[in-house]
């Protein structure tokens, strides 16, 4: 067994993505398994390594350590332009001109998640067309999608999508060059032998893609467990809780570290998971010995007003 950390270094972690590399470390470990670190710092504009060191020094105070890497992925530009000249020598890649605005206006979002469904504007542009726009404008890359792709995550059950419906032909590459997630975490996953991949539920949707493109290259797919988001409590009038992010400083791991110990930051995580009866000091490594997705939510966790106070 297989699990991974896959942190984005766009700043420093906050109790969201501890969450997320709590429930796989602990899901890894209760299984004798092996842990893989991997940056996934492809845009060099939104991460720094300098974050992906920040983070690699919190998961070693907080005990979660891993067997291999770190891997970056500004490092592996090669090897997913291998896996993208495979899928156009199938004729399965083509230019897309459509600028992000056209995109908006031409597509109302998918209504679950707010993702833009593709409406293949660009897929039977002539080689003459393509010449022309190419003048213009440096095109992203798209991958043809048909059929249906289906799972059963290990934590919501089976999920059905229909590729050409609900998201259209995606992006392999952007049009400045910068190889986009889908390519580069299915290819990543399945080159290191990843074999169960945990992280939040606003990624289930992307599944699908994912698998599809294990497919077409060959790659064998992991067992994908999807869990609850962390929801800040703090709301507008009128205003529905909103997911954390690196903007709520006051989950931020830096502002964390300096009000409670490692076991502390660890035990209030296990408790929102489920594993404690209450936000008690606890080691991830006892956590590990009695560890059950069984008793992790299924639904988004409202973050209590006073567990970090």
């Amino acid at each position: 067994m297989v699990g991974r950390f896959a942190p984005s270094p766009s700043g420093r972690m906050h109790l969201g993505n501890l969450f997320s590399c709590l429930l796989s470390w602990l899901s890894a470990r209760s299984q004798g398994g092996r842990m893989i670190l991997r940056m996934e710092n492809l845009d060099p504009q939104r991460t720094s390594r300098a974050y992906g060191e920040q983070i690699m020094r919190d998961l070693e105070f907080l005990g979660l350590d891993w067997d291999e890497g770190p891997y970056w992925q500004s490092d592996r530009g090669g090897y997913y332009q291998r896996c993208l000249d495979r899928l156009a020598a199938r004729g399965l890649v083509y230019p897309c001109f459509c600028s992000r605005a056209e995109l908006h206006a031409a597509n109302a979002p998918h209504a679950s998640d707010g993702e833009y469904v593709y409406s293949g504007k660009c897929r039977g542009l002539s080689p003459g067309e393509v010449e022309a726009l190419e003048k213009k404008r440096p095109p992203a890359l798209r991958l043809r999608v048909r059929g249906k792709e289906r799972f059963t995550d290990g934590h919501y059950g089976p999920y059905e999508q229909d590729l050409e419906r609900d998201c259209g032909d995606f992006i392999l590459r952007r049009s400045d060059g910068v190889f986009a997630y889908q390519l580069a975490v299915a290819a990543d996953d399945g080159a290191m032998g990843v074999t169960e991949v945990v992280r939040g539920r606003d990624l289930l949707s992307s599944t699908p893609r994912q698998l599809y493109l294990y497919r077409l290259l060959g790659l064998r797919p992991p067992a994908f467990v999807h869990i609850p988001m962390l929801l800040a409590a703090e709301a507008g009038p009128g205003e529905a809780p909103r997911r954390l992010s690196k903007r709520d400083q006051d989950a931020g791991l830096d502002a964390l570290r300096e009000r409670f110990a490692a076991e502390e930051i660890v035990g209030r995580l296990a408790y929102l998971a489920g594993q404690l009866d209450r936000p008690e000091a606890v080691s991830a490594q006892e956590l590990a010995k009695g560890f059950q997705w069984s008793k992790v939510p299924k639904e988004d966790i409202i973050l209590p007003g006073d567990l970090l106070a």
